[in-house]
C-alpha cells in the first residue's frame, strides 16, 4: 500500500490496487525529468493531488507549486492572470501585477482544464515553452522564467484538435508524457480503504472518540457502486453517512442526496402490485428461474406489508433504498403483470 503525506493542505496519495501502484509508479519515473507533463481523467480522480506530487518528487520542490483553474476564469481574464499586465494595461489595471508563470518562477505551474484555454492564449503558452519567456499584458519587454508545465483535463485534446479548438504544436509541446489516471471504478480494492480513512478523518472532524465502521451490507454497496463521480463523489458519500450515523457502525450509505424519501410508486401500478402465493417454486424451472421467482415474491410481500413505500420495503428486507430500487426496476415488469 502507498500512502503518502505531503504537507500543504494535506495533499495524500492512498491506494493498494494494481491500477492505482502502476499509475503512481509511472508517475514517479517521470517526475525527476524537467518537462511537461499532461494528465488525463475523469472529474474526481484526483489530477491536482497527482500533480503536486510531481512536483514534490522533483528537483523542484523547495521552488513554487503554483496552480490556475482555467475553467473557473473568464476567458478574457485568462491572459492577464497568466501573465500579468501592466500598469495601465486595460482599464482598471491601476499598477504592475504578477502573473502565475512569474509566480511559479523556479517551480511548476499546474494548468487545470486545460482545455478551457482560448487560442490566442495558448499560442502565449507555446512560447513559454519553446523560450522560457512571457510578455506582461501592455509591455513588449521579455520577461525569463523558468517554469515546469503540468496540464490536466478530462476532455478528449486530440478531438479539440480536429475542431480547431486546441492548438497541435502546443498538444506535442506538452505530451512529452501523458499519464491516465485510473477512474475509481478499476481501484476497487481501493474503495473501502479510502472510505475507512474518510471515516475516521470525519469522525474526529466531529469530536467523536470511536472509529466507524461499515456494516456488510454497507461494504457491498460501496463495493459495488460505479462511482462515476470517482473519489470525490466517495469522500462525500462517506462523509454524509459517518455524520447522519448515530451509532459506531454505518449501516446506510446514501449514493444519490437527490433522491426524494417521499417518491411514492405511480398509482396504476401501486394497484396491480399483488405477492405472488406463498408457495414453494415448480420442480421443474431452471436454478435460476426459482431463484428470480422467490425474488419477486420477496420483494412483492415486502412491499405490501410496506404499504408500498419503496424505502421502507427496503428496510424490511434489509436493504439499502439503493439496492432495492435496483431489484425493483429489474422486476418491475413482472410486478405489473401480476
Amino acid at each position: 500500500m502507498l500512502r503518502s503525506n505531503m504537507k500543504a493542505g494535506n495533499r495524500e496519495a492512498i491506494g493498494q490496487s494494481e491500477a492505482f501502484l502502476e499509475f503512481q509508479e509511472r508517475l514517479s519515473r517521470v517526475a525527476p525529468v524537467n518537462r511537461p507533463v499532461l494528465l488525463l481523467g475523469e472529474r474526481g480522480t484526483g489530477k491536482e493531488l497527482a500533480a503536486y506530487r510531481l512536483h514534490y518528487l522533483s528537483g523542484r520542490w523547495q521552488g513554487p507549486f503554483v496552480t490556475i483553474n482555467c475553467a473557473a476564469l473568464l476567458q478574457t481574464l485568462i491572459e492577464s492572470e497568466l501573465f500579468g499586465y501592466e500598469k495601465g494595461a486595460f482599464t482598471g489595471a491601476a499598477g504592475r501585477h504578477t502573473g502565475r508563470f512569474e509566480a511559479a518562477d523556479s517551480g511548476s505551474l499546474f494548468l487545470d482544464e486545460i482545455g478551457h484555454i482560448p487560442m490566442e492564449v495558448q499560442e502565449k503558452i507555446l512560447r513559454v515553452v519553446e523560450y522560457n519567456t512571457i510578455e506582461r499584458v501592455g509591455s513588449v519587454d521579455s520577461v525569463g522564467v523558468d517554469v515546469r508545465l503540468i496540464a490536466a483535463t478530462n476532455a478528449d485534446l486530440p478531438a479539440l484538435v480536429k475542431t480547431g479548438r486546441f492548438m497541435r504544436d502546443l498538444l506535442d509541446r506538452l505530451s512529452f508524457e501523458v499519464l491516465f489516471l485510473p477512474p475509481l471504478r478499476q481501484r476497487r480494492d481501493d474503495i473501502l480503504l479510502l472510505a475507512e480513512y474518510f471515516a475516521a478523518r470525519m469522525s474526529f472532524e466531529l469530536g467523536r472518540e470511536e472509529i466507524p465502521q461499515f456494516s456488510d451490507t454497507a461494504v457491498r454497496a460501496l463495493v459495488d457502486y460505479r462511482w462515476p463521480g470517482n473519489i470525490r463523489e466517495l469522500k462525500n458519500v462517506v462523509e454524509r453517512a459517518v455524520y447522519r450515523s448515530d451509532t459506531q457502525q454505518i449501516v446506510d450509505v446514501t449514493f444519490d442526496p437527490f433522491r426524494s424519501p417521499f417518491e411514492i410508486i405511480p398509482e396504476p401500478e401501486r394497484q396491480q402490485v399483488t405477492p405472488p402465493a406463498d408457495e414453494p417454486p415448480p420442480s421443474d424451472g431452471s436454478y435460476q428461474d426459482a431463484v428470480r421467482r422467490f425474488q419477486l415474491r420477496l420483494i412483492g410481500k415486502a412491499l405490501q406489508d410496506a404499504k408500498y413505500s419503496q424505502k421502507a420495503a427496503a428496510d424490511r428486507l434489509g436493504l439499502t433504498y439503493h439496492q432495492f430500487r435496483g431489484l425493483y426496476r429489474k422486476f418491475a415488469a413482472e410486478i405489473r403483470r401480476l
